[in-house]
């Protein structure tokens, strides 16, 4: 029970948080220290980064293959009772031959020790039709959604870091505090997206669409652009970025 509760501190949780807020707290820490957000220079805070991706990553499966255990034992509520009924039948059936002779015990079989392995990236996406799908609070990182159609979509608060986007048509999508870090979104059609909170920052928007997009709040920039390639997009009033 120790052992759980370490797992809930280190997502920052309360022991017997549900499944969704384990995942949701894996992916706000994710966002917080993945190594790409630190300088490479800084060694030491990179150490820190991926040790912490360490434990959140361990964390976050233990948890989950918890919840599956319990959620089992629940699914079978007579697996008990019936076995050790019919361990009752069996003794009682022994007991009435004179020469039975008691086995030795069986061995249980050695555990196998878990090693944490990270999901396996989905397959290509380049090109699908995820027009006005609800892709929000989904993990995008580094997939191929090149040319893909996702106009009209909820990407709200979804994590894309390093995904390939280019000439993908994000139309009126609902862009509201996604992570783009890094991302490729050459030539893509950004065109009336909501923007406000996402974070571009190094992101590659050379001849990106912004025309019309939400990127403002009065005179207020709400978009992270820090080191993000402008070069020949057209911008929110439809004036070319030099």
């Amino acid at each position: 029970m120790r052992e759980l509760e370490r797992y809930y501190r280190a997502l920052d949780l309360e022991p017997g948080a549900t499944l969704e807020e384990v995942n949701q707290a894996y992916k706000d820490l994710v966002f917080v220290w993945h190594p790409d957000r630190i300088p490479r220079e800084n060694l030491r805070l990179q150490e820190k980064a991926q040790k912490k991706l360490q434990e959140i990553n361990e964390a976050r499966e233990k948890l989950r293959l918890h919840r599956e255990k319990l959620r089992s034992q629940r699914d079978s509520p007579g697996v008990s009772s019936n076995f050790q009924h019919q361990n009752s039948r069996k003794s009682e059936s022994y007991s009435q031959k004179s020469s039975y002779q008691a086995s030795p015990p069986r061995r249980k079989p050695p555990q196998a020790t878990y090693t944490y392995k990270p999901p396996k990236p989905n397959p290509d996406l380049s090109g699908k039709d995820f027009s006005g799908a609800n892709l929000s609070n989904k993990d995008l990182s580094g997939r191929n959604l090149s040319y893909a159609n996702l106009s009209g979509a909820d990407l709200s608060d979804t994590f894309m870091h390093k995904v390939n986007l280019r000439g993908a048509n994000l139309s009126q999508a609902n862009l509201f505090r996604a992570n783009l870090l890094l991302a490729d979104l050459r030539e893509a059609n950004l065109r009336s997206a909501n923007l406000i909170g996402a974070d571009l920052s190094g992101a590659d928007l050379r001849g990106v669409d912004l025309t019309g997009a939400r990127m403002y709040s009065g005179n207020r920039l709400m978009v992270k652009l820090i080191g993000a390639n402008l070069s020949g997009a057209i911008m929110p009033d439809g004036k070319l970025y030099a």
